[in-house]
């Protein structure tokens, strides 16, 4: 037992060395597999797939760059470029690994003494503090930090629009100057109205056309008429210094203008510093063009007529003598519009006078500019716009471009006296002068208290007289509905918004005014019966020149109210149509037809200054409002037309604020419309221009 117990601890120990020796060695035998698999991959690799590893060394990830595209042109009817883009090269900075700031600033300089040198002459030459400032890498000149707004990778753009002068160095010397690129990019252009004087540059429908701004700018509006563009859904990835429509055409035809992105692909590494040569290129797509209801000559001759004209009524003893109050004239605003049954609705020329060069958007703006255009790059046309005078003090003494219709309104009021049943077309009114109503027999009159004895409906439109309106349609259709409180000025508000006058006009265009209805405002007129009264000859609404140039359109088709069109049709940049635009009729009001021809009949017998001599019979209506401003009442001119009488083909007006008597201050503007269309289209059977042309 002994024994048997002595000898167990030691073949324990045996039994403990051998396992310990067998464990080492598949130790070592594992460790010497494992290196020998390791010695074998590295061996593969350094003499297998070296050629593949080195190619996953150099692969990177890639980065894009968006390229700005190429905004579609803007054509009148016949083709003629009223805004179009040109390709211009701009000079781009991309921040190189590495740079230290202090280079950022030599370059800089050396930039700024490059641009001076080799800039287009009279150009305003940048500062080194402006382009390090468009660098945008985190110092300014003095090494001061400053906050880094793009990404380490994104192009800045340091000028647009380099002079050949600057491309010819740039491309001869790009080995000097890591980073910089040339890109070429599209300019806007609009083309400047050839008749304007010396220092009253214009283009032609500015206000129409409108212009564009960085999309940086826009977006930065409180208001931003772009919200819309930030919904996803919209999927638009515009570039923060794209130019990009603000008012007019160029904002409601944006997406059809715009076009779509380019795109410049690079490798760049993980701290996204760009790295190899290797570049993709995605072209970027040129946006449709737009070929307009606009005529460039007829435009012209409105707008060349309003500035001419406005002139004549400041200094010309003919209208002087004759309209004092003209006098105080400083702008002016015409529509014309067609109403034949193939082009109803077409807008041949929207004018503003003054106007202004829509180009000095171009490549940013100064304060003083801005200050000086703001007023005018608005279209009063169609909205609202405050007189043009820079004093607030002086410009609260005159009236804006909305303004109260004046006489326009009164072969409406007829027709509505005549469907109402409260006159016919046989009804006799003895026109004193004055008429009175109320219980405090409150007194209108006629335009200097003239008297017309004997008239009908058809003569109280010739003369202009406001003593029919009020006895014989306002006052009565007031009694009618109840007198105070009733229905009247309701009646009354259907009528006016069935011939466009309070509604909205259907154009489409940003930000247009319904106008201002003022008849609904029984508090300030002292009662009912007063609003509807000075509401019967034109001074209860105030309304825009394109809702009067619609509401005489709607005269003229005898009840069709066309919707006002600016495009014919949009084409791709190589001719394709992809939309063709035709007429269309927002609403029809019906009345009987001895109605419509007493009213014509009264429309055709109106006189107005310089259609002595006009070959066609013209319906027509004069205007002359009174206004209130803080420096007392003023008196605008009004005009409404169409021309010829049985068969008509255009519709105009033009409002004159502050001119006066209409038929001085606004009809020997629509005179000069009406020719320019009939040299052009004709208002009879064949253009004028082209009979002249081709008589013997």
């Amino acid at each position: 037992m002994n024994m048997k117990h002595e000898e167990d601890p030691r073949k324990r120990q045996w039994m403990k060395r051998r396992h310990f020796a067998v464990r080492l060695n598949v130790f070592f035998f594992c460790t010497f597999v494992l290196f020998s698999i390791l010695v074998v991959r590295l061996a593969i690799m350094q003499f297998v797939e070296t050629k593949e590893l080195m190619a996953l060394k150099n692969e990177q990830n890639e980065a894009s760059n968006p390229i700005p595209p190429i905004r579609g042109n803007i054509y009148d009817r016949e083709g003629a470029p009223l805004a179009y883009s040109t390709s211009t090269q701009s000079l781009f900075y991309r921040v190189q690994p590495q740079t230290k700031n202090e280079e950022f600033v030599e370059l800089a300089k050396r930039l700024a003494d490059i641009f001076a040198k080799y800039g287009e002459d009279g150009e305003e030459t940048m500062t080194a503090e402006e382009i390090i400032k468009e660098m945008n890498v985190g110092v300014d000149l003095a090494l001061n930090p400053t906050t880094i707004t793009l990404y380490y990778n994104t192009p800045r753009r340091i000028k647009t629009d380099l002079s050949d002068e600057e491309l010819a160095f740039f491309t001869e010397h790009r080995d000097e100057f890591k980073g910089i690129e040339i890109v070429e990019e599209s300019i806007r252009h609009y083309t400047l109205n050839p008749d304007a004087p010396e220092g009253e540059e214009a283009t032609i429908a500015a206000q129409l056309l409108g212009y564009l701004r960085e999309f940086r700018v826009a977006q930065a509006n409180p208001v931003s008429i772009y919200d819309v563009y930030r919904n996803p859904e919209e999927d638009v990835d515009y570039l923060q210094e794209e130019g990009v429509g603000l008012e007019g055409l160029e904002y409601m035809y944006q997406k059809e203008l715009r076009g779509e992105n380019g795109e410049k692909i690079y490798s760049i590494n993980p701290m996204g510093q760009i790295v190899g040569d290797r570049v993709s290129i995605i072209p970027p797509v040129k946006g449709h063009n737009l070929f307009l209801t606009l005529d460039k000559d007829v435009q012209l001759a409105a707008e060349n007529a309003i500035r001419e004209h406005v002139v004549k009524l400041q200094k010309d003893p003919r209208y002087t003598s004759v309209n004092k109050t003209g006098v105080k004239a400083t702008s002016g605003y015409a529509v014309a519009m067609e109403v034949s049954e193939q082009n109803m609705g077409k807008v041949i020329a929207m004018a503003n006078y003054p106007s202004y060069d829509s180009n000095v958007w171009r490549g940013g703006i100064s304060t003083e500019t801005f200050a000086e255009i703001s007023n005018k790059s608005l279209n009063g046309t169609i909205k609202g716009i405050p007189a043009h005078y820079e004093d607030d003090t002086e410009r609260a003494k005159h009236p804006g471009s909305l303004v109260p219709l004046g006489s326009t309104i009164k072969p409406l009021t007829v027709l509505v006296g005549l469907d109402q049943g409260l006159i016919t077309t046989e009804s006799i009114y003895r026109d004193t002068g004055i008429f009175e109503f109320g219980r405090d027999d409150s007194r209108i009159r006629n335009s200097n208290s003239a008297s017309y004895g004997s008239m009908d409906p058809s003569r109280a439109i010739e003369k202009s007289s406001n003593t029919f309106m009020a006895a014989m349609i306002g006052e009565p259709l007031y009694r009618r509905y109840g007198g105070e409180g009733g229905r009247s000025i309701e009646v009354w508000d259907e009528y006016m918004k069935q011939f466009g006058l309070g509604a909205d006009t259907g154009s489409g265009l940003p930000n247009e005014s319904r106008g201002s209805i003022d008849y609904t405002e029984t508090s300030s007129t002292g009662s009912q019966l007063a609003s509807m009264v000075f509401a019967s000859f034109g001074q209860g609404g105030r309304y825009t020149t394109l809702q009067l140039a619609q509401f005489a359109a709607t005269l003229a088709t005898q009840g069709k109210r066309p919707k006002p069109q600016f495009v014919n049709r949009i084409e791709t940049y190589d001719g394709n149509i992809v939309e063709q635009f035709e007429p269309e009729i927002l609403n029809e009001v019906s009345f009987k037809q001895e109605h419509w021809d007493e009213v014509l009949d009264g429309m055709s017998k109106v006189y107005k200054m310089e259609f002595e001599d006009f070959p066609y019979t013209v319906g027509s209506k004069t205007g002359t409002s009174q206004q209130a401003v803080s420096g007392g009442l003023v008196e605008n001119g009004i005009f409404i037309a169409f021309a010829p009488l049985d068969n008509p083909k255009l519709a105009v007006a033009v409002v004159v604020p502050e001119g006066g008597y209409g038929s001085a201050a606004a009809a020997p503007i629509a005179r000069k419309i009406f020719d320019a269309y009939d040299e052009q289209y004709g208002l009879g059977d064949a253009p004028i221009g082209l009979i002249e042309a081709t008589t013997p």
